[in-house]
């Protein structure tokens, strides 16, 4: 009796796992639709052709409650708490190494970052 109620907790376990897994993914694909145009209209500066890049790097970069926030703007629509989360997103390094790994592939000069 102890060895199935041990099998039945993995298995939830695992289950909730999967359902985090596909969560966060659905809330990382809802955040990817609202952030061209919170380029568009916040980052006039970003060039059309780095949208992909921008929106990739920053989705990457976000953490839950970023990607919470970007998910519902998506919804709602894009607001100055939208530029204000993708700022705050930007602003880790590890989002502008994203940024220039991905602009070295495209040859293309990221605004704000020396692509060296």
């Amino acid at each position: 009796m102890q060895k199935l109620s041990l099998v039945a907790a993995v298995l939830c376990l695992g289950a909730c796992s999967g359902i985090q897994q596909a969560t966060d993914k659905a809330g990382r694909d809802a955040a990817k639709t609202v952030l061209p145009e919170a380029l568009a209209v916040y980052f006039p500066q970003v060039p059309k052709q780095l949208f992909e890049p921008f929106t990739d790097c920053v989705v990457d970069n976000a953490n839950a409650s970023e990607v919470q926030a970007l998910a519902a703007d998506a919804v709602v629509g894009v607001d100055q708490g939208t530029a204000d989360t993708v700022r705050a997103v930007l602003a880790r390094p590890e989002t502008q190494s994203c940024l220039s790994a991905r602009a070295t592939t495209m040859d293309l000069p990221i605004p704000g970052l020396s692509n060296t």
